[in-house]
């Protein structure tokens, strides 16, 4: 049975840091993609970033490049989101996903598409 525990969501403030982490079982590192997608209240699911967990790509939605850190530790079986100068906008739950094919089709414009698994969300909340 594939679990995607997803955890590190709080309340911060505008331009502060969280990380997020996400706790992987029943699916191996070893050319997965996992990754995050994030939906607002009243909005669509916007995917955000995504790890080949093969070489180690990263992926990320123009709205979090630059800011937004994505990493794994294949020992720990967890994938990490290193959130850095947050807005208010970014407020939304975090959800953790994970599909057998990697790339940047988890990015791109657009409501994000469904993944193969997918986690329950933890709530970010940025104050301005």
């Amino acid at each position: 049975e594939v679990q995607l525990q997803a955890s590190g969501g709080g309340l911060v403030q505008d331009g502060g840091s969280l990380r997020l982490s996400c706790v992987v079982s029943g699916i191996t590192f070893d050319g997965h993609g996992i990754g995050w997608f994030r939906q607002a209240p009243g909005k669509e699911r916007e995917g955000i970033s995504c790890i080949d967990t093969g070489d180690n790509r990263t992926f990320y939605s123009d709205s979090v490049k630059g800011r937004f850190t994505i990493s794994s530790d294949v020992h720990k079986s967890t994938v990490y989101l290193q959130m850095n100068s947050l807005k208010p906008e970014d407020t939304a739950v975090y959800f953790c996903a994970a599909d057998s094919l990697p790339g940047s089709w988890w990015v791109v414009p657009g409501p994000a598409p469904r993944y193969d698994y997918e986690g329950q969300g933890t709530q970010v909340t940025v104050s301005s």
